[in-house]
């Protein structure tokens, strides 16, 4: 059901539509946890560091099908709250086309290069086979992942975020099951771990288009709708570059530092591909409310509803620190016990590794939280120059602390010690941007109106 949230008390208004988008990101996550579960537990050790050490290369496409995803829901919240369902349609076609076009390229990029970014990460002889052949299989499902992500980004700009939930809750547990069957029943090895997120993912892709393009078809409107506008695809690149940036970016600096891991040996990148896991469950989901922000933002501004684009930032700030404390507690005190869902007792070095990075960086999900909520704001109002300066010195600062700190401590607890260090000083930086944004409400925001009735913009 497609939800106004220009009405309605901010906080509850906020916490009612990202609280099932926390949800479809746990499940979401289940995909690449149940990947690291089984190869850990039912193949071993080699699988665990392969499918870790393959997962930084994915994040590369990951990024890109987010950017499509925030860009397209950016505009279309910006247009539903201007009630401008003409062109929301127009805008969800375009995506559609282009993304298709972009995930084209992507792919065969992909398969033509996997075996080179493998050894650029120093990846280890003994696990370079196996990196191999999941990354090739999860390239070649590349189009599920494009799609999907435009499907649940369409959905939440509607102010539905509960039919994404109830996709990935579905297809996650099937995951689970057929990673099962695949390893344990058919001894297909990592080799079985990608095809059964292959699978699953496509099959929930292959629905949530469906349901988008019938959703869409009951909003009514007058005329023939556009199928394409380069005027719409320039607005969403507006958003969907910068995001596209950040996270390619992000997972460059991520295999940059997954390649000074490697070098202290394949039980160390082990432990660190279990903790890894456990901390991106975390992080995508403060990243998934900071989108809910976003879409919050975008269709108050659209609708000239600047004050509770404030509130909406204060609900959220309150959301991710209540999620925080759980998280936190958890995983210093019991990271051990989630960490042997993925190692066994009998790796001690890597379950040893995996519980010191929980160790460092879990008491910052505060900081991290506040920076990712503000990002929010920023996004869904297009201030993506602030935004990017913020992201981009958090991941300059994690890389290049990474390498210094481990050379200087001659271990990996010092690439451990570089995030929590980019995390406070981004998070400033994004606060005080965000600061700027909300001072002088009157003169920072203006509507960028046009005798077409174009969407509201921010300057």
């Amino acid at each position: 059901m497609n939800k106004d949230l220009t009405q309605g008390n901010p906080q509850k208004i906020l916490w009612a539509f990202c609280l099932p988008m926390f949800g479809s990101i746990v499940f979401q996550q289940l995909y690449n946890i149940a990947d690291s579960f089984v190869a850990g537990k039912f193949i071993g050790e080699n699988a665990l560091a392969a499918v870790g050490n393959s997962y930084n290369i994915t994040l590369i496409f990951i990024a890109f099908a987010f950017g499509c995803n925030i860009g397209c829901s950016v505009i279309v919240s910006q247009l539903f709250g201007a009630k401008d369902y003409k062109a929301i349609k127009t805008a969800v076609y375009t995506t559609l086309i282009a993304s298709g076009v972009l995930c084209a390229v992507l792919m065969a990029a992909g398969l033509l290069s996997c075996d080179t970014l493998l050894a650029l990460m120093k990846t280890q002889p003994e696990i370079m086979a196996e990196s191999a052949l999941y990354l090739r299989i999860y390239i070649w499902g590349l189009p599920f992942l494009f799609f999907y992500n435009i499907a649940t980004g369409i959905f939440s700009a509607l102010g539905d975020s509960k039919t994404p939930f109830l996709f990935l809750a579905v297809s996650s547990s099937a995951n689970i099951l057929v990673d099962v069957l695949f390893v344990k029943s058919f001894t297909m090895g990592v080799a079985g771990v990608a095809w059964a997120t292959f699978l699953c993912q496509g099959v929930s892709c292959v629905l949530s288009v469906v349901l988008v393009l019938v959703r869409l078809s009951k909003i009514k409107t007058s005329g023939k709708v556009a199928v394409f506008s380069g005027e719409l695809l320039g607005k969403i690149a507006v958003i969907a570059v910068p995001s596209i940036l950040q996270q390619s970016f992000i997972s460059v600096g991520n295999m940059m530092i997954q390649g000074c891991i490697n070098g202290f040996g394949v039980s160390v990148a082990a432990g660190y591909s279990a903790a890894v896991k456990l901390n991106n469950l975390v992080i995508t989901s403060f990243t998934t409310i900071g989108n809910g922000i976003s879409n919050f933002s975008a269709q108050n501004l659209g609708a000239n509803q600047y004050g509770r684009i404030r509130e909406g930032f204060r609900a959220g700030l309150r959301l991710v620190w209540c999620l925080c404390v759980p998280f936190c507690l958890v995983y210093v005190f019991f990271g051990k016990y989630l960490l042997l869902l993925f190692l066994n007792e009998g790796s001690a070095q890597a379950l040893m590794t995996g519980r010191q990075f929980l160790w460092i960086l879990s008491p910052f999900y505060f900081v991290v939280s506040a920076k990712l909520a503000a990002d929010g704001v920023l996004r869904g109002t297009n201030a993506m120059r602030q935004f990017m300066v913020a992201t981009f010195t958090d991941l300059v600062l994690r890389v290049v602390l990474a390498f210094l700190l481990s050379a200087w401590t001659g271990s990996a607890t010092g690439i451990w010690c570089a995030w929590p260090v980019g995390w406070s000083i981004a998070m400033v930086l994004s606060l005080v941007f965000l600061s700027r944004r909300f001072a002088g409400a009157k003169g920072v925001y203006r509507t960028a109106a046009t005798a077409r009735g174009e969407i509201t913009t921010v300057t």
